[in-house]
């Protein structure tokens, strides 16, 4: 005796709304991070001991992190794509979503547990320790740019993917599957920043950028999701009815 299932509409629409919330978390949480220059460690390492709001800050990236990208995989599904090389699209997408999603909370492991760890560690040792325990602390740094490197090369893959899939429904317009993947090419250019020269200035300018292609595409496909009529399967290569 089980409930009613879920019509397509309200499941991209669930999709939809849940991702564009996802990214504006994210966006809100990120904001009460540490700032200063990242590549400047003595500096930066000083500022991360002192935080007392570091576990929380990054516990809520990972959460609103965990929210998008899941919302992306159930995007995938929500699609029930017909066209091949839209379905072959969202099956490897789909993987690359839960490789990043798994990336990512290696990197908030790595970040927000050890390194804050290391940092206190030489913020609070003797000035023989020091020099020691800041190398430890830079390492697990640079172990942190290529975790984030990985990480955002998979959701750049996963974006470019769903891009992909996107522009060969009917019912999207193609100019949002064009900004899909277009924010799929700026996670890529963040991920060969972050691995090449760390948390540079360029590797801050690719995160603003993605942030806004990202917004502009969910909020643009949230409203086509809630225009449409109906949960009739229409014929369109996609699965899901057009607007009205």
């Amino acid at each position: 005796m089980g409930g009613r299932a879920i019509s397509p509409v309200r499941a991209l629409r669930l999709s939809t709304g849940l991702l564009l919330a996802g990214q504006l978390l994210y966006v809100v949480v990120t904001q009460l991070h540490v700032g200063g220059d990242a590549n400047n460690h003595p500096a930066i390492f000083a500022a991360y001991a002192a935080n007392g709001i570091w576990k929380a800050v990054h516990l809520g990236q990972f959460a609103s992190m965990a929210i998008l990208i899941a919302r992306l995989l159930a995007l995938f599904l929500a699609l029930d794509v017909q066209d091949d090389t839209a379905r072959w699209a969202a099956r490897v997408g789909s993987a690359f979503a839960v490789a990043a999603l798994a990336l990512y909370g290696v990197l908030q492991a790595v970040d927000g547990v050890a390194l804050k760890q290391a940092v206190n560690a030489w913020a609070s040792s003797s000035e023989a320790e020091k020099a020691a325990r800041f190398s430890s602390a830079e390492a697990i740094r640079w172990l942190e740019w290529g975790v984030r490197s990985y990480q955002d090369f998979a959701q750049g893959l996963a974006l470019l993917l769903c891009a992909v899939a996107m522009a060969r429904m009917l019912w999207v317009p193609r100019p949002l599957a064009y900004l899909m993947g277009l924010s799929g090419l700026a996670y890529l250019v963040q991920g060969w920043v972050v691995g090449s020269e760390g948390f540079s200035p360029m590797h801050s300018a690719a995160i603003v950028l993605a942030w806004i292609l990202s917004l502009v595409w969910m909020l643009w496909l949230a409203v086509v999701a809630w225009r449409m009529q109906g949960s009739e399967l229409a014929n369109d290569g996609g699965g899901l009815p057009s607007a009205s």
